[in-house]
């Protein structure tokens, strides 16, 4: 069974820190790329950030590069967000999400959350200014 379950998320005020975690069963990370995407109030899933099955190069969407940091643990088919700095605008849904036929730096682009093939139930961030 494919699986992606989600952790983490909570409340914060703007500043401040947290890290996601994505427990992730029956997907290969040489095979899928792995990574994350966040949804607010009226707005389209929007990818931030993945982790490349190629080699795992790692890609961030504009609005968080340089403040959201995504690392794996393969050893414990988990994936984490490392979430600082964050900003009243980062309050979101935040979903796992896993996809094997679009290229990486194309899940943190438009509208690819279209195409994606696995997702989790999505964690809550709130951030408070």
């Amino acid at each position: 069974e494919v699986r992606l379950e989600e952790s983490g998320g909570g409340f914060v005020q703007a500043g401040g820190s947290l890290r996601l975690s994505c427990a992730a069963s029956g997907v290969a990370f040489d095979v899928y790329n792995i990574g994350w995407f966040r949804q607010s109030p009226g707005k389209e899933r929007e990818g931030i950030s993945f982790i490349s099955s190629a080699g795992g190069s790692k890609y961030y969407a504009d609005s968080v590069k340089g403040r959201f940091t995504i690392s794996s643990d393969n050893a414990k088919n988990t994936v984490y967000l490392q979430m600082n700095n964050l900003k009243p605008e980062d309050t979101a849904v935040y979903f796992c999400a896993a996809e094997s036929r679009v290229p990486a730096p194309l899940l943190v682009l438009g509208d690819s959350y279209r195409h994606v093939e696995v997702w989790g139930q999505g964690t809550e961030v709130t951030v408070s200014s």
